[in-house]
């Protein structure tokens, strides 16, 4: 149990994007998406305070299915998944480096509209 536990991740927030889908050979699929979560709190004002921070998608298989098939910008949704980061030299030559999550499971939230 605790294995699985060590590069776990659960959020719930709104998408920013539309799925963006990309097709591979052999009828594989990618989505990715941008998901923002909110923190609201009261500053030392007493003022109502709210941090947004973005995270980063990736969807597989079914999942990218799923994304492509069902969500928009704007939706609520609660995934679990992953961490993983890469690399890579963009065409400046400067290295860049991406945090993303690997999404294993999606629950749309929020019912029909």
């Amino acid at each position: 149990m605790m294995n699985t536990l060590k590069n776990s991740v659960r959020l719930v927030g709104n998408l920013g994007t539309n799925p963006e889908v990309k097709s591979f050979d052999q009828n594989k699929k990618m989505a990715k998406i941008a998901l923002a979560t909110n923190e609201t709190y009261h500053n030392q004002k007493g003022e109502k305070v709210t941090e947004t921070q973005w995270h980063n998608l990736v969807l597989w298989g079914k999942q990218a299915d799923i994304a492509e098939s069902y969500l928009k910008k704007g939706d609520e949704i609660s995934i679990e998944g992953k961490l993983t980061s890469r690399n890579y030299t963009d065409k400046e030559g400067i290295k860049r480096y991406v945090t993303e999550i690997v999404v294993n499971e999606i629950l749309m939230m929020g019912g029909k509209k």
